[in-house]
């Protein structure tokens, strides 16, 4: 894989997605797929997350968190693609 292959892209999820173990499950399923980044809820109580890695694995992931968990009831999912940082992995951050 070059890096032209890697992609970023942050999305924001809305609906019933806080109080539902969304941000674990997207960590899980984010790791499954080898991809790097980071999620957080947000204070508007949407989640937050930069998904980074091969274009397919990051399509993947944002088509599986239409699902997410499934306590979970999706609305809104927003996509922004992103210049790729340097990350090394995929961690939780601090709600904002």
């Amino acid at each position: 894989m070059t890096d032209s292959d890697i992609v970023a892209v942050r999305v924001r999820i809305r609906g019933r997605v806080q109080g539902v173990g969304y941000r674990d499950w997207t960590q899980r399923r984010a790791v499954g797929l080898t991809l790097r980044g980071w999620v957080r809820n947000r204070t508007d109580g949407s989640v937050e997350a930069l998904f980074i890695g091969a274009r397919s694995a990051v399509d993947r992931m944002v088509a599986d968190c239409w699902h997410g968990p499934s306590l979970a009831r999706v609305q809104v999912i927003d996509t922004d693609p992103e210049a790729v940082p340097a990350c090394d992995s995929f961690t939780r951050r601090p709600t904002t």
